[in-house]
């Protein structure tokens, strides 16, 4: 039976300045990288918009950082579809087959929150076998993380916010909608929700919003009271972990940080935007490639017939043999001379680089990285 959602509503403390995180993914240095960047102190209050752990190196160790944060601060913390993985396995055995979760590990490995309390608790799960004897050195050796986990809500509430991971569809229809749904909820922005309070939302990286520019940025939607700020920390290679600040009295003005972990160096040309540009992001990636170069393949993007090229790096193959990339564009950034850009790849003619959140390519002279 699917189980129903967790709602939360309180008020959030007055007078203090709240900082809202989704889709952190088990990276810790991003985690106090990004807490670094937006100048957090005990005085704020800090809301966890889901998906805190899975497919990042540092799951355990972050949750454990999490929970004593949460014993010290004011944190609020919501359940994500990432989150509620290791609750679902060692709770519901049989809500989901194990065939799953031996597929699951495969893929993610090291980065599985499963494997890492396996590991931690010395058991090394190698297949489906493994998996009753993971279940029970879950349960024998984890008791406190399990219980912070089983306490996270799906959904907090106040008069002027909604907090959820994935998204809902209506805010005075919550009570009784399935927990998984509230979750995972792909694409949320095209459902053509609006809503009275400000939803915030995570889940979707919101890059693949934009079909010619990509950026990592949080997307407000002041005309629907959404905004959707998961910067796609651990998943994409430019990714960034966003701290949205909400502002101090309701209508004012919302302002962001963020850190991506890349190293910095200063532009020292100008260069003009691009005109017209694509985004290939995940689950759009088809490519057929033209012409195999050094370090760039130039490349037919089916779903648009664009020609660019793509880092060879980024090219692969999924499991049906089709050739894919990591998301790609063929975008040049506006850039002044004297801007600080976050350096993603360095190439002898170009560098992929991003700025204020947005990835692009950059032909001008680049200072020493830092």
């Amino acid at each position: 039976m699917a189980r129903k959602v967790r709602v939360v509503r309180t008020q959030l403390p007055a007078g203090r300045r709240v900082l809202a995180i989704s889709d952190a993914h088990g990276n810790l240095p991003f985690f106090q990288g990004a807490l670094k960047a937006a100048h957090y102190t005990p005085d704020d209050v800090l809301v966890l918009v889901g998906d805190l752990v899975e497919k990042g190196p540092d799951s355990l160790t972050m949750l454990r950082a999490v929970m004593e944060l949460a014993q010290q601060n004011t944190v609020f913390c919501l359940n994500g579809n990432c989150d509620n993985l290791v609750r679902e396995f060692v709770e519901e055995p049989g809500a989901v087959e194990d065939p799953f979760y031996d597929h699951y590990l495969k893929v993610w490995g090291e980065r599985c929150l499963l494997i890492q309390m396996g590991r931690a608790a010395g058991l090394d799960p190698r297949g489906p076998e493994d998996l009753p004897a993971l279940r029970r050195v879950i349960r024998e050796h984890f008791a406190p993380e399990l219980a912070f986990l089983a306490a996270m809500p799906e959904i907090m509430i106040t008069p002027d916010y909604l907090f959820v991971h994935g998204g809902v569809a209506d805010e005075e229809q919550l009570e009784g909608l399935d927990a998984w749904r509230c979750m995972k909820n792909d694409d949320f922005l095209s459902q053509g929700h609006s809503f009275r309070r400000w939803c915030i939302v995570g889940h979707w990286p919101v890059t693949l919003y934009h079909p010619h520019v990509p950026s990592a940025a949080p997307l407000l939607l002041p005309d629907r009271h959404i905004a959707s700020i998961d910067g796609g920390c651990s998943l994409k290679w430019d990714g960034q972990l966003n701290v949205l600040e909400l502002p101090q009295t309701p209508g004012g003005a919302f302002h962001w940080y963020a850190y991506d972990g890349l190293p910095t160096a200063v532009a020292l040309d100008g260069q003009a935007p691009s005109v017209d540009s694509v985004n290939v992001r995940w689950g759009r990636n088809v490519l057929e490639v033209l012409e195999r170069g050094e370090r760039l393949s130039r490349c037919r993007h089916l779903e648009t017939g664009r020609e660019l090229e793509v880092l060879n790096e980024y090219l692969y193959h999924d499991q049906d043999g089709v050739t894919r990339c990591e998301d790609s564009t063929d975008y040049c950034l506006e850039i002044a001379p004297g801007d600080t850009v976050s350096v993603v790849r360095q190439l002898p003619d170009r560098a992929l680089v991003k700025k204020n959140g947005v990835t692009g390519w950059y032909f001008g002279r680049l200072s020493e990285k830092r």
